[in-house]
């Protein structure tokens, strides 16, 4: 009697649509629930050594940067040299900005602007065309020289740079009824500026070109500031399964993240699994950008995520998105090149690269929305 035949039951699994500058790509997503990370998904790296005198100190930490970033693309960073009381500070001012009124909060609206700074209230994007309306709001300033840790004379901005800087003053003026918004808001930002440059090196470093390959081509940098505030969700966007935020990849360098003791934020790693990017005290968490990405020849990977808000209280975070010079025009870096590695991508600037998914999906949810006003009696939360 032969034996019985055994049948190996795959996972399921469901097709998740991604927008990109390019058009959209899928991935192959497990439909299990999302689970905590694990040490070796979503590791800790001590930036202790970041500022050591000593380069072979700074090499095993790019060699500890370098299998985070082939890994899952994600890693914690612990004594960071970000000061905790800069980082209270920015949260409180996060927090009166958001408890404002819709009124106040539009002194700054983003139709004010040229460049996606100000103030986009909740349920005002749909970032990932598979999944609902983000239930998120969100405030974003931008990159200017007179700011900047490192000083810059404003007046003595390079012609080639000019037309790139995206800071918009408006910002700060609708702001200025707030008692130190602007200054706590700044200093939050410039720490994460001055931790940037610093951590860019070791990107260098890990990617076998010399430490100060970036310094010059971030002088202007893409510096990008966001407040998010998650609202507790409704009982018709939970049973919707509505998102925070949207499954997407970030589009620079890299990403500094702080976020608050509440939770939220989803990684899919490489088998197609949600896990959970849980809060760890004392931490910022860094992501690699479709940028660094696309310089590195996908060595290291830009990977997706999205922003659940299910507890009972509000969630928020502040990122700080890093690139290079938006008029800084880069190919892929010699060192990711090889015979059998051959080049993916085309050179194009940074700043293009931005403009275009910031374009693309600003003009998606102008027609969702034409869509919904054409037929009123559709739900916001539906798909």
């Amino acid at each position: 009697m032969s034996p019985a035949a055994t049948t190996t039951m795959l996972p399921a699994t469901t097709k998740l649509e991604l927008r990109t500058a390019y058009g959209p790509v899928f991935r192959e997503v497990l439909t299990t629930p999302p689970r905590d990370c694990t040490p070796e998904e979503i590791p800790v790296i001590d930036l202790t050594r970041l500022y050591s005198d000593n380069l072979s100190d700074r090499k095993d930490l790019a060699a500890e940067l370098r299998n985070a970033a082939v890994n899952t693309g994600f890693f914690y960073i612990k004594n960071h040299g970000i000061a905790e009381e800069k980082i209270a500070n920015a949260r409180k001012q996060l927090l009166t900005f958001f408890k404002q009124s819709e009124e106040d909060k539009a002194k700054i609206h983003r139709s004010k602007s040229k460049y996606f700074n100000g103030w986009r209230g909740a349920r005002q994007t749909n970032i990932s065309p598979g999944e609902s309306i983000d239930i998120n709001e969100s405030m974003a300033w931008r990159y200017e020289p007179q700011y900047d840790p490192d000083p810059k004379d404003p007046t003595q901005v390079p012609e080639e740079v000019k037309p790139w800087i995206r800071g918009e003053q408006f910002v700060w003026d609708g702001t200025a009824h707030l008692p130190s918004f602007k200054e706590d808001v700044l200093a939050y930002w410039s720490a994460c500026l001055t931790l940037a440059r610093r951590l860019v090196r070791i990107f260098a470093l890990s990617l076998d070109l010399p430490e100060d390959y970036f310094d010059s081509r971030t002088t202007y940098p893409g510096a990008d500031g966001v407040f998010n505030y998650y609202p507790v969700s409704t009982e018709e966007e939970k049973d919707a399964n509505s998102v925070g935020l949207g499954s997407h990849t970030d589009l620079q360098l890299f990403t500094l993240l702080w976020q608050d003791e509440v939770g939220g934020l989803q990684v899919l790693n490489k088998q197609g699994q949600w896990i959970k990017a849980i809060p760890r005290e004392g931490t910022i968490v860094v992501n690699i950008g479709d940028f660094m990405m696309r310089l590195c020849n996908d060595i290291y990977k830009s990977t997706v995520h999205r922003v659940y808000n299910r507890a009972n209280v509000e969630r928020v975070s502040m990122p700080f998105f890093f690139g290079l010079n938006f008029n800084c025009i880069e190919g892929v870096i010699p060192t990711c090149v090889s015979e059998d590695r051959p080049a993916l991508y085309e050179p194009i600037s940074c700043g293009d690269w931005c403009q275009l998914r910031f374009t693309l999906e600003e003009n998606k949810m102008k027609e969702r929305m034409a869509r919904e006003q054409a037929a009123p009696s559709a739900k916001i939360v539906a798909r």
